[in-house]
């Protein structure tokens, strides 16, 4: 391997598994520089119990011990600003549209796999590593996508974004480990952070109370509305139509004998429909902002599909387009949401491709 071939630039979060990461391509012969992003700027202020969010001065500092342990050169780049732009910014308009968006994903379209890959070019990097949880995989077209050996721990559905040309440049260390493996790997070397606990919210909102964060960020009031019934009788008052979810059954605000869940929301009226689990069920998906990484086929076909990031694959018919995709479930599927992404599989655990949720039919 040439200089650029050998020289691999590695996200390091401050958590174990990107540092661990570090480490097995260091072991590889690779010249590792490690990089943390600061995400977070000046954010509205938070209430003191709301929880630790990650993308701290401390992460940085975690990441900057392994890397010195190491013997690597570690930056911190101040990305806050593209953060702000291309991640919060997107996220509360999405939810003031009525949708349910993922901002994971889209930190990983515009700031890992687009500014991040940028700065790696620019400091003679020939590839681009994080800690994710997927694996790259020959294919007979080029590099493919594709799932974790460790299932329970597979992030493939959130990298759906990566463009197709950058596969090849991209490397993923823990693609075939457990998290047990990584963890003992770093416990073993003594990262300050083996037994650092995994970040479960959204960085930005910790305590998980989306519509306070809203309004702490954008000064608005959001105001309640009615939550009405299928038939459109008024059985109840939401505190603020933002902040409820197509398929949330806790937290509704409305009293009744049997389980009723969000089952539609009309921002213009400001109103929730509620209704029994059989009103959350679809048969077909429109999707928007599509991402192949294969070659764009142009007739429909079989595949596997899965539209929330636990949810195990489904059977689908895919119909391309030239600028949405149709998804049509052998199965009726339950509580497929405007906002989130769809993603779709081979057979063989490869991603075929992605986009956001558009809507829903039954």
């Amino acid at each position: 391997m040439n200089q650029e071939e050998r020289r691999v630039l590695v996200a390091m979060s401050g958590g174990v598994d990107s540092s661990v990461a570090a480490w097995l391509l260091r072991e590889q012969g690779y010249e590792c520089v490690g990089v943390t992003m600061k995400l977070l700027g000046a954010l509205p202020a938070q209430p003191e119990d709301q929880g630790r969010p990650c993308c701290t001065l401390d992460d940085a500092q975690d990441a900057g011990d392994v890397a010195r342990r190491l013997g690597i050169l570690h930056y911190t780049f101040n990305f806050s600003g593209d953060f702000d732009q291309r991640v919060i910014r997107p996220f509360v308009a999405a939810y003031e549209r009525g949708e349910t968006p993922n901002p994971c994903i889209e930190c990983n379209r515009f700031l890992k796999f687009d500014r991040l890959y940028r700065r790696a070019r620019e400091l003679g990097c020939g590839f681009l590593a994080t800690g994710h949880y997927a694996q790259i995989t020959p294919g007979a077209a080029g590099p493919r996508l594709s799932k974790a050996a460790d299932l329970s721990r597979d992030q493939s559905y959130v990298l759906y974004p990566i463009p197709r040309e950058q596969l090849g440049r991209t490397l993923f260390p823990l693609g075939g480990l457990t998290k047990a493996e990584v963890r003992a790997i770093a416990e073993r070397e003594g990262f300050v952070n083996a037994r650092k606990r995994d970040s479960q919210d959204i960085c930005f909102i910790p305590d998980g109370d989306y519509l306070a964060f809203m309004e702490r960020y954008t000064g608005k009031a959001y105001p309640p509305g009615d939550i009405i019934d299928q038939e459109g009788r008024v059985v109840g008052r939401h505190r603020g139509a933002a902040g409820l979810t197509m398929g949330q059954r806790r937290g509704v605000g409305v009293s009744s004998p049997g389980r009723i869940y969000v089952c539609g929301k009309c921002m213009a009226d400001n109103t929730v429909t509620v209704g029994p689990e059989e009103a959350l069920y679809s048969t077909l998906c429109t999707v928007r902002d599509w991402n192949w990484l294969i070659d764009p086929p142009d007739r429909p076909f079989p595949a596997l599909a899965k539209t929330r990031y636990r949810q195990r694959e489904q059977p689908v018919t895919v119909i391309p387009g030239e600028e949405l995709v149709r998804l049509r479930f052998d199965q009726p599927q339950r509580a497929v949401t405007p906002g989130q992404a769809a993603v779709v599989y081979g057979g063989d655990g490869s991603v075929l491709g992605g986009g956001a949720i558009v809507e829903a039919v039954p």
